[in-house]
């Protein structure tokens, strides 16, 4: 057996190749990826507004949508996704849950059983499936996607904002960009509680709110947002709810559009609805659900 030292040690010209190949392998990789997050994030993938040590986020790719993951918080940051007026397929029935092997931590589809709390979508089931297709669907009903919700949120607020959105924003502009997400309590470090740190069903964090951004891109984007707290009745007008984009990004240490101008970032991030939704025309549809 030849165990001489040229043969366990590779030579240096198979060694670089070895590397130039690795190399160009994730700059391929890097360039895919990038080029696929950009087509479904108008103006930029979500980033945080300052660096800390709550700020690792890790991207996950789904079938119609991405995610920001927070390992500390072991749950999502946000999620987006675009909605297009077009796309019209065929809706089939619920997916059952799914653990999302790629959150590290065991987010099991039974974590939140007796929490009180639902698993809540944030990529929602009907609009991935409308839009998006199939697979979409199946990729909205990962663990990942879910959040802890009260019942009333979930079912009749939160759901009332979702139809809202599908049935008649998406009409009316044809075209929709959508973030949403959990509000925490904090969002330094030097503000976390041991009390906050404890709140969690199973090891996810339970948030305090939700948000949902939704923009008409273009040249003058029109937008629109939200932020909803955990304890609602269900049956409260959206309008309650509206807040500037600016509101929101202050709230989460989240910036929503990095790619946009100053100029225009601050024309309309500031104000509670830009454009003409038609807010309070179905600011007070009811439920689907009791």
């Amino acid at each position: 057996m030849d165990l001489s030292l040229d043969r366990l040690i590779p030579r240096p010209r198979h060694f670089l190749a070895s590397l130039a190949i690795a190399v160009l392998g994730v700059v391929l990789w890097y360039s895919t990826e990038q080029g696929y997050r950009d087509r479904m994030s108008w103006m930029g993938v979500t980033e945080w507004a300052e660096p800390s040590a709550l700020a690792f986020t890790r991207v996950l790719r789904n079938e119609g949508y991405l995610l920001g993951w927070s390992d500390l918080r072991v749950g999502a940051l946000w999620a987006s996704y675009e909605l297009r007026q077009s796309a019209d397929h065929r809706v089939g029935p619920r997916p059952g849950f799914e653990q999302d092997w790629r959150t590290l931590w065991p987010v099991s589809t039974t974590s939140y059983a007796g929490s009180g709390y639902d698993r809540g979508h944030l990529a929602p089931n009907y609009a991935m499936a409308k839009v998006w297709g199939e697979q979409a669907q199946h990729d909205s009903f990962l663990m990942s996607n879910m959040m802890p919700q009260k019942p009333a949120l979930n079912r009749q607020l939160w759901q009332r904002l979702e139809e809202v959105v599908m049935d008649h924003f998406l009409p009316r502009f044809g075209r929709l960009q959508v973030i949403t997400g959990p509000v925490y309590a904090e969002t330094r470090v030097s503000d976390l509680s041991l009390d906050r740190l404890l709140d969690r069903v199973s090891f996810v964090e339970v948030p305090i709110g939700f948000y949902k951004v939704v923009v008409v891109p273009g040249e003058t984007p029109l937008a629109v947002a939200f932020v909803m707290p955990q304890n609602v009745r269900g049956d409260e007008s959206l309008s309650r709810y509206l807040v500037s984009i600016d509101e929101v990004e202050a709230i989460t240490g989240l910036n929503f559009f990095p790619r946009l101008g100053p100029q225009e970032e601050a024309a309309w991030e500031a104000r509670a609805g830009v454009g003409d939704w038609a807010l309070s025309q179905v600011a007070e549809l009811p439920s689907r659900f009791d």
